[in-house]
């Protein structure tokens, strides 16, 4: 039999606030209608959650759920950074909870092949489900009042298409305690399932410590008996692949989960770069779009990302950045600087793409007639001394006790000397050969002199790698490219408009020449 063509004024989908019901596709369990699109807003009291669960499902099958598909989002439809999976075929979409009140469901068919469809069922403050979120947070139910007895709820986390390993913390953690904790507890397996290895059992009032899974999936079984509660707990957790990195390298690049696709809603990234003791760490913004600033205050109260000097949030706030900005690159005072990114529920862009090289500490000096360098070795411990060396490699830096020191005078070691703001200066190049193999990685200063005041100054002019770069350009819109283009209009007309006026004073002059000469003759 064939299923109806959606007729045009078929009941499908809208919004379920009771605190738990039932929905399906049209016509179910009779083959679903071509050509529908129908939607779902699950929507329960404010601080609850939803889990979503699917006794049947029978879609048409295609690899990428081109034709008829079923999407569920971590709150309203329509926002990229909200889909929590797109399903066909004939696999059900596992057991979903919610990171707030709000979830969508939405149903699509195209105009060929009809299936039976599926059917669903919801419950708000039901505990555990699938949490495939590149982060997220898990409370005991209720909390933080007392939990309720004779709970047991499972949390399986992750699974999220490239997501790494998984980092769990508990924020608060209070429950009945006991000697072997066989009484109230929650426990931590390295993988999907309770088969996996199993990572602790905690009781208590002492905080779990930091959990890290080996595979993309982790369990979390919370239990309580028949009596005697506590407030329970609060977790966060984030995959470590591309939420929570730490860079140790000289020089190093990364961007936002998903780059150049949309990132995730719901996010708390963070990035450390920890070098050398002396080091300063130089960021470049090779590309960046978030969500715009807020039309009330003005400021990124949405998503934005924060840079800490020191490695903590305790540290000082180097910069908060928001929208689609062109960036000056920024400077960290000490060796170690932290980027934290920030995503709210909705409303998600591309997000942004970064390079750094670590500034190497150094002590730059001149006379009137020389150049004075001197580099600790343990910041440059592996290498020789010969990869450091001042405008040609003949000009290397020599080992002087703990330091690697170049002397050389200003007409030696390819300096030039130039004007810069009416003042005459001696400039030169700073190069050093971090190469390893064939990966060439060669870092440059500026060094600077003004030798009639004796004052030195030093600048890091190699920047990120130019292939990022133009990977970055290359996502310039269309927008952009215009507004470049009207740029170079204005300066192309504002330079023809200066070859007329320069052109009008010669001819003026000329006349006036000739008036002059004709006066003399006369």
């Amino acid at each position: 039999s064939h299923p109806p063509l959606c007729p045009p004024g078929i009941k499908c989908g809208g919004v379920l606030s009771a605190p738990s019901g039932n929905f399906s596709s049209p016509n179910f369990p009779g083959l679903y209608p071509y050509e529908t699109e129908c939607t779902w807003l699950i929507v329960v009291a404010e601080g609850s959650s939803v889990l979503l669960s699917f006794s049947h499902f029978e879609l048409e099958y295609h690899d990428a759920c081109a034709y008829d598909y079923l999407q569920v989002y971590n709150g309203a439809a329509r926002d990229r950074g909200n889909l929590l999976g797109t399903f066909c075929g004939h696999s059900p979409p596992p057991p979903f909870s919610s990171a707030w009140h709000v979830m969508a469901v939405v149903f699509r068919s195209d105009r060929h092949v009809a299936k039976h469809g599926f059917a669903a069922a919801y419950r708000k403050d039901a505990c555990g489900g699938q949490l495939t979120g590149l982060s997220g947070e898990i409370t005991s139910p209720r909390y933080p009042e007392s939990y309720p007895n004779d709970a047991e709820c499972r949390w399986s986390i992750g699974g999220a298409s490239g997501g790494g390993p998984l980092t769990l913390v508990f924020a608060d953690f209070q429950m009945e305690g006991g000697q072997g904790c066989g009484f109230d507890y929650v426990a931590l397996f390295d993988g999907p399932t309770i088969t996996a290895p199993r990572l602790g059992r905690y009781c208590g009032s002492a905080r779990p410590p930091r959990t890290i899974s080996s595979t993309p999936h982790l369990l979390l079984i919370f239990k309580s008996d028949f009596n005697i509660g506590g407030r329970g707990f609060k977790a966060h957790f984030y995959s470590a692949g591309e939420c929570q990195e730490v860079f140790t390298a000289i020089k190093g690049n990364f961007s936002s989960p998903q780059y150049p696709s949309f990132y995730p809603n719901n996010l708390k990234c963070q990035w450390r770069i920890q070098l050398p003791p002396g080091y300063r760490v130089k960021v470049f913004f090779l590309d960046m779009e978030l969500e715009g600033r807020s039309s009330l205050t003005g400021g990124c109260d949405y998503d934005h990302l924060s840079a800490f000097d020191g490695g903590t949030e305790d540290g000082s706030l180097l910069g908060r950045w928001c929208g689609r900005e062109s960036l000056a690159p920024i400077t960290s005072r000490s060796s170690r600087l932290l980027l934290v990114l920030h995503t709210d529920r909705n409303t998600a862009k591309r997000g942004f793409s970064i390079s750094y090289v670590g500034v190497v500490p150094m002590n730059v000096s001149c006379t009137r007639t020389d150049f004075h360098i001197q580099i600790p070795v343990q910041s440059l411990a592996q290498l020789e001394r010969n990869r450091i060396y001042l405008g040609t490699p003949s000009c290397a830096a020599q080992v002087v006790g703990r330091n690697f020191k170049i002397h050389t005078r200003f007409d030696t070691c390819g300096t030039e000397s130039q004007r810069r703001n009416n003042t005459s200066v001696i400039i030169s190049t700073l190069y050093i050969d971090f190469s390893v193999g064939d990966q060439e990685d060669i870092h440059q200063y500026e060094v600077q002199c003004e030798p009639k005041k004796k004052e030195a100054s030093v600048t890091l002019i190699a920047g990120p790698d130019p292939s990022r770069l133009s990977q970055a350009e290359n996502l310039v819109d269309a927008q952009q490219r215009e507004g470049e283009a009207l740029d170079a209009r204005e300066i192309k007309s504002q330079d023809t408009s200066d070859i007329v006026f320069i052109s009008i004073c010669i001819l003026a002059g000329l006349l006036m020449v000739i008036a002059v000469v004709g006066l003399v003759l006369l």
